[in-house]
């Protein structure tokens, strides 16, 4: 774990693979933060998960520090005011270079996945995301994502569902290959303080391991749009 900034109000920090958003356990970045804050002798060590990533998934992520603080970051997230950039490595190649995923998704909590649907009903959420295709090789794709909508396993289904699972992803139908880990990087964050309303932005590090270094060159290159 690697704090990027911190104030009276926020930590952004930068999440690895294996890490809980929520909870207290050993492997939850709360009681991470909290170790952290602690260690640095900050009176305020309370820490409220806001923006929330997969257990698997790396990247920027940000905390509040007060329940005030919580709430106004929430109700930016409601109001669309947050946004957010992934990375992410495919299995095959989209027929679109760019485009847009709009889907109908209900997560079985029972069986811990993400199912598209076609029809409303209970528990059923709409989810929108839009993609370009930065680079293929060795029958992987690299893609670049904004994601409108903050679903459970959003990215992974609605990709999965369209025969391009994630790198790595078993869950969600990818093959066994040398990929281990799911390779899905939160890596650009942009919010509004919630005490000024200053727009702050923050990136993270795509990790230096299989699938990620078939495009270190493309992700080295790319400009943050």
């Amino acid at each position: 774990m690697k704090i990027i900034y911190i104030d009276e109000y926020v930590i952004v920090c930068e999440k690895p693979s294996g890490t809980l958003s929520e909870g207290n356990g050993e492997n939850s970045l709360i009681t991470l933060l909290s170790r952290e804050l602690s260690s640095r002798e900050e009176k305020n060590t309370c820490v409220f998960p806001v923006h929330r990533l997969d257990k698997d998934t790396v990247g920027v992520t940000v905390f509040a520090r007060s329940s005030a603080a919580a709430a106004s970051l929430s109700s930016a997230i409601a109001d669309g005011k947050f946004k957010k950039k992934y990375f992410a490595v495919l299995c095959g190649e989209p027929k679109k270079t760019k485009g847009e995923l709009c889907d109908l998704l209900y997560y079985d909590r029972t069986k811990g996945r993400s199912y598209v649907v076609n029809k409303e009903r209970r528990g059923v959420r709409s989810a929108k995301l839009k993609y370009r295709s930065l680079q293929t090789e060795r029958g992987f794709s690299l893609v670049e994502i904004e994601l409108f909508t903050g679903r459970t396993h959003q990215i992974r289904v609605q990709f999965a569902s369209r025969g391009l699972p994630l790198a790595g992803d078993r869950r969600y139908g990818a093959p066994k290959t040398e990929v281990d880990k799911i390779a899905l990087c939160a890596y650009s964050l942009t919010f509004p303080h919630p005490k000024n309303g200053e727009l702050l932005s923050f990136t993270a590090d795509v990790p230096k391991t299989l699938p990620w270094t078939f495009f270190d060159k493309t992700l080295d290159n790319n400009v943050l749009k």
